[in-house]
């Protein structure tokens, strides 16, 4: 019997997925009139405006009572200047882009203390801003701002473009959503938002299963979110919807109980009914009639056999409303492996660090970095990598260095996973070597200050690690040296004999001081 239901429920999706090819919108009949094209059921749609009320009622209703104080909402509920209020919630919508609120908070409120308006950032250089940005991640986020003040400035007379349509064609950077987000919050607007937190509401609330990437899906989800946004409150509402979706409506463990339009979500009626009908074939042949003796009504879209919104799988009943959306197999990141070398000196008594700047273009664009050097795929030996990287070194610096090897640091970007194998090594002096990139020699309250990235900062902990553990290596052995000759080397070894400096934790080291 399962395998003659498995081969049923293959030809359906055989035919379904017949159909969804052959009937494409381009393809014509013989006689000149286009093939019937796969259409979206009203059943993923709003059903009139009056359900429409009630969602937006129900929802900012829930705003209002739960919403999070943030320091851009305070910014946009308070700022009577349009230009400053929007200026401050672009830079929010930015620094928000794939990275979390509570990260968010502490940088967003240093940046604004910092460039309180476009023209205090416009007026800042490059290496300021990366420095502002270390440690948040996406770092072209943070060049894309500035670039976009310095516009404003330069070719906009210092004002914020004032609609969705104009911030997205004058400002670099900025998409459909940041127009559409910035434009209704900051100017009041009347223009719907989709990120991934709205796409999963959505697609929840209407049951669109489809590929939630696909150019048809987006454009349907877009369509929804115009037509929804309240006309009176469109800023209120939009951050609504993200609030849903950030905090109740969640990828996983979703609070559908706590979900104030959970009378209006289809997955959640989906879920309760494939509930009601397994609790109905509990109580025998019967239980799957409705009271009056009718089969119970399902709810579901009748034409999902040529609908392109629909799950194309089977529903998981274990997945409840995370069947919606079905997101696709994310691609891979790529491996990497690069050689770094932390390469020190001693300067007016005080340890001093090498840095050299990445190129303006491309990743971590202007950051600075520990020398590196990136491994084609397959090279393994570390006879080989001492080698390339002591030539490396030698050229920055002009001075054949002693490699020692620290170990391997692993750091994952949004596409590229990346393994960093690290050395280190002491010169006493650096030379004008043959190098077409700038180098610095940073102290260590400078490295603090400086605009690098997790990356670096990974690695620095790591040898500091290291030189922690040979430290106290070093301190047992001297522990056993006996009592008369250990107060000979105390006396040598000066504040030694009482624990000597203690090396700060990576959290101290790295604590970006407010400015």
């Amino acid at each position: 019997m399962a395998e003659k239901d498995g081969t049923k429920r293959a030809g359906v999706e055989a035919v379904r997925n017949k159909t969804r090819v052959e009937k494409k919108p381009d393809e014509k009949l013989k006689s000149g009139v286009k093939k019937e094209v796969p259409s979206e059921s009203p059943y993923h749609r709003f059903h009139d405006a009056e359900e429409m009320g009630l969602f937006r009622s129900r929802l900012l209703s829930w705003y209002d009572r739960t919403k999070r104080e943030l320091p851009w909402r305070a910014l946009a509920a308070t700022e009577e200047d349009v230009n400053t209020r929007t200026y401050g919630v672009w830079v929010s919508e930015v620094m928000l882009q794939q990275t979390q609120v509570a990260t968010v908070i502490d940088y967003y409120n240093r940046w604004m203390k910092k460039w309180p308006t476009v023209q205090k950032l416009a007026a800042a250089s490059l290496e300021e801003v990366n420095q502002m940005w270390s440690g948040l991640g996406y770092y072209s986020r943070g060049r894309r701002l500035h670039e976009g003040a310095q516009k404003v400035v330069r070719d906009l007379s210092g004002e914020m473009p004032k609609s969705a349509e104009k911030l997205l064609k004058q400002l670099p950077g900025v998409g459909r959503y940041t127009a559409g987000a910035v434009s209704s919050i900051a100017q009041g607007q009347v223009t719907g938002v989709v990120d991934g937190n709205v796409t999963r509401v959505l697609c929840r609330v209407r049951a669109i299963g489809a590929d939630s990437s696909s150019a048809h899906v987006t454009d349907t989800l877009w369509k929804l979110a115009d037509a929804l946004v309240d006309p009176d409150r469109p800023g209120d509402f939009n951050q609504a919807v993200m609030e849903l979706g950030a905090t109740v409506c969640a990828p996983k463990n979703p609070q559908c109980a706590q979900c104030p339009v959970h009378t209006h979500c289809h997955a959640y009626s989906k879920v309760r009914l494939h509930q009601d009908r397994g609790a109905r074939r509990l109580l025998g042949p019967s239980g799957d009639l409705a009271p009056d003796g009718s089969v119970p009504d399902i709810e579901n879209c009748t034409s999902a056999s040529t609908c392109n919104l629909c799950l194309l799988e089977d529903w998981d009943s274990e997945l409840g409303v995370q069947n919606f959306p079905r997101k696709p197999v994310k691609k891979a990141p790529r491996v990497e492996r690069t050689l770094v070398c932390v390469l020190q000196r001693q300067c007016d008594g005080e340890t001093q660090y090498l840095l050299t700047q990445r190129p303006s273009k491309g990743l971590l664009a202007g950051m600075w970095e520990l020398p590196s050097l990136l491994l084609e795929e397959g090279m393994s030996a570390k006879k080989k990598h001492r080698d390339m990287l002591s030539a490396e070194v030698q050229r920055i610096v002009g001075t054949a260095p002693d490699l020692q090897y620290i170990g391997e640091v692993v750091h994952i970007f949004s596409h590229i996973h990346q393994t960093y194998v690290v050395y280190s090594t002491s010169v006493c002096e650096s030379v004008e070597g043959q190098r077409e990139e700038k180098i610095c020699w940073l102290n260590q309250s400078a490295l603090q200050e400086a605009a690098i990235s997790t990356g670096v900062k990974k690695i620095m902990k790591l040898y500091y690690e290291t030189n922690s553990v040979l430290q106290d290596t070093k301190n047992k052995k001297r522990k056993q040296i006996p009592q008369a000759g250990k107060d000979k080397k105390a006396k040598r070894a000066g504040s030694a004999a009482n624990g000597g400096p203690k090396q700060l934790s990576l959290s101290h080291y790295f604590t970006t001081k407010s400015s």
